[in-house]
């Protein structure tokens, strides 16, 4: 048998670590449930992580790119900002919620775990601030391909998403409404548009800048 690369032992150790904490909770991923999960040795945890931390740092990074790939795979060129962000919360939706509500129910764990424990409560700003910056990569894009400004920091239209997908994953995992659900991202998708406005065009540029030297 081929000797595993400490790469694929890493990503077969963090999807151990998502079925145990999705099964047992946070409390029950100890590193010894996390490599029996994974058919390893104690040894290799430790030879993959210097820490169960930077386990979970690792689980996290990937939980936020997958659903971040599942998003940006929505948008399109040229595609107006209310379509690009309702389809973005749609794949969003489907791709990470209903499709593996399991990592969606882990992620909130961890955070709630990580406000909980002394010593690890920069886990949980991580995990926000990862979740931001991927958000606000998409508005970018969305913005650039659409053709638009935000008329707020781009910053602060992230926190407003990312607010209104944890409400969205939240009242799902709890009710599994998801006709309710769509009904909401159509309502985030008018609500987030309102933000838009016309981005400025390279005549508008000089014009402006005529304007100004007159």
């Amino acid at each position: 048998m081929a000797r595993m690369s400490s790469v694929d032992r890493r990503h077969e150790i963090v999807q151990a670590a998502l079925r145990v904490i999705a099964a047992d909770g946070v409390s029950g991923a100890t590193t010894r449930a996390i490599v029996a999960e994974a058919g390893m040795s104690l040894a290799s945890f430790h030879y993959a992580f210097t820490s169960r931390d930077e386990m979970m740092r690792e689980l996290v990074a990937y939980v936020v790119e997958s659903e971040t790939v599942a998003a940006f795979s929505a948008l399109r060129f040229g595609t107006d900002i209310r379509t690009s962000i309702r389809d973005s919360l749609t794949a969003y939706f489907e791709l990470a919620v209903v499709a593996d509500p399991g990592h969606e129910q882990v992620m909130f764990e961890l955070m709630q775990y990580a406000l909980r424990t002394p010593g690890i409560e920069h886990l949980a700003r991580e995990q926000y601030d990862r979740y931001r910056a991927a958000v606000s990569g998409l508005l970018e894009t969305g913005a650039e391909n659409a053709g638009i400004r935000w008329s707020l920091p781009v910053e602060d239209v992230a926190r407003l998403v990312v607010t209104i997908s944890d409400g969205l994953t939240l009242g799902w995992l709890a009710d599994r409404d998801t006709a309710a659900a769509m009904r909401v991202i159509e309502f985030a998708a008018d609500s987030l548009s309102r933000l838009a406005e016309p981005a400025p065009t390279n005549s508008t540029v000089r014009t402006t800048t005529k304007e100004r030297s007159a």
